[in-house]
């Protein structure tokens, strides 16, 4: 009877469905600190000829700036509408392409003076852009990103972003890095690694021990801020009104 309860339990445990393996995590070092200003609620960031270029929201107080990375000066500014919430911007060629929240209205603007050049429209919610070099890429809270022509900002494709099979939503502040899309999940410490052929989360960077997140005065100051030096292999993040800029290397190897 033994021998054939033994065989029993074999044939079930082949038969028993795989335990899912839970997705690695990727250690970092901080490679160096910054300032940066504690007031701009980054909405925002990327990195173009030295600087970094940032979008801050917020209705009555949103912009688009140029920063200095040394010290985080603002070497240039300009304001949005007041009555508009700023969110994530672009670069493409000589322009800068920027987002509002609700309000389903984006901008062009002329990358060395910021002068306004033209707008578009959009459903539903816009949080954040980067670009692949071919087209740009739009978060908008939901699990789907939007990739757009980069000339008449139409869609051209979508791509649901999952983790173990499962939607991630509160995708926000997006950045290419290396064939893949790093993305800020709102309201929590991690950033996402996405394989932008399959959306899947191909592993999780968590920053909550940097002093902002481990101390933060309000909720709303999340991490919110990826940029990308890719000349010098450079990876800089950053928050909502957080006073300093990281500059990180994530390790080569997951942490399991």
């Amino acid at each position: 009877m033994a021998r054939y309860l033994c065989c029993f339990a074999i044939l079930t445990a082949l038969m028993a469905p795989a335990a899912r393996a839970e997705l690695p995590n990727y250690g970092y070092k901080v490679v160096h600190t910054y300032p940066h200003d504690p007031h701009a609620f980054t909405e925002g960031l990327f990195y173009l000829g030295g600087f970094l270029y940032e979008s801050t929201g917020e209705v009555g107080t949103s912009t688009i700036r140029k920063v200095r990375i040394e010290d985080g000066a603002v070497v240039q500014s300009r304001n949005i509408l007041p009555s508009l919430f700023g969110e994530g911007i672009v670069n493409w060629h000589h322009e800068i392409v920027s987002l509002t929240w609700k309000d389903e209205i984006g901008f062009r603007w002329k990358l060395d003076d910021f002068s306004q050049i033209g707008e578009f429209h959009y459903a539903g919610e816009g949080w954040a852009l980067t670009q692949d070099g071919t087209s740009l890429i739009k978060s908008d809270g939901t699990p789907t990103l939007h990739f757009l022509d980069p000339v008449t900002l139409a869609e051209t494709r979508r791509l649901d972003v999952t983790a173990e099979g499962r939607p991630v939503k509160n995708l926000n502040e997006l950045e290419w890095v290396k064939g893949e899309i790093l993305a800020n999940i709102w309201l929590t410490n991690r950033i996402a690694r996405i394989d932008p052929g399959t959306g899947k989360v191909k592993g999780w960077i968590d920053i909550g021990l940097l002093p902002e997140a481990l101390h933060r005065t309000s909720p709303e100051q999340t991490p919110n801020g990826i940029a990308y030096d890719a000349e010098h292999d450079r990876l800089f993040i950053t928050g909502k009104d957080w006073p300093h800029l990281y500059e990180i290397k994530i390790d080569a190897r997951p942490v399991q």
